[in-house]
């Protein structure tokens, strides 16, 4: 019986991956040059620096005062994620999540200010019984650590609980903990390889959460 849902953060609640890729993009797109999703798509879901700096001085061989960069790319990157609204279907599960009595966690390889700051921002994070980040683990997605943080923060078996991810490494890490995976991709992240995942769909909005615990409950 399905006690719990666990949310990875990036993504799946709020789509701050394709900011990030616009952000950078938009540095690159100003030194006449290219930067290819299929670089960035690899590092979703997991705690890899990808050095996008080093990345931009090899395609245009020039030298970069980093910081400054990297000041200018991390400003226009947190205006792109505040102005982004919660995906489609996010408010909907949360709401019947605790109309059926289901806890909520949150497992992310992100930093715990940054979930808990948007968490906030948006009202939400007294909604999760437990946030679990890359601070509270070892070693990261794809790893089953933070998942299995998150079901025992949550007084729960891995098999009592549904994780919804949106990339193949967080898929990995929660089918490697043993949770009931939904794979539920983003521009991002749609042409990764997430058949490993129990169930694949478009939208939290297209799918009830009733409809998805009777087939989680019927395994």
């Amino acid at each position: 019986m399905i006690k719990a849902i666990v949310f990875d953060f990036d993504g799946v609640i709020i789509d701050t991956e394709t900011p990030l890729f616009a952000s950078w993009q938009e540095i690159f797109s100003t030194y006449n040059a290219h930067l290819e999703v299929s670089i960035w798509t690899k590092t979703i879901g997991t705690a890899i620096h990808f050095d996008f700096c080093q990345h931009l001085e090899d395609i245009t061989g020039m030298a970069f005062d980093r910081d400054k960069l990297t000041t200018q790319r991390r400003q226009r990157y947190l205006d792109l994620v505040d102005a982004e609204p919660l995906l489609p279907g996010v408010a909907e599960y949360i709401e019947s999540a605790e109309r059926h009595g289901l806890s909520l966690g949150v497992a992310s390889s992100s930093d715990e200010k940054w979930i808990v700051g948007h968490l906030t921002e948006r009202g939400l994070l007294a909604r999760f019984d437990a946030v679990k980040s890359r601070d509270h683990v070892e070693k990261a997605k794809p790893e089953p650590d933070l998942f299995l943080a998150a079901v025992e923060a949550l007084g729960v078996r891995p098999e009592e609980a549904i994780a919804i991810e949106d990339s193949a490494n967080g898929v990995t890490a929660a089918k490697r903990a043993g949770l009931y995976t939904v794979a539920v991709p983003n521009p991002m992240t749609r042409d990764l390889e997430l058949d490993h995942a129990d169930r694949i769909i478009d939208s939290l909005a297209d799918t009830p959460l009733p409809q998805l615990l009777q087939q989680a409950n019927d395994l």
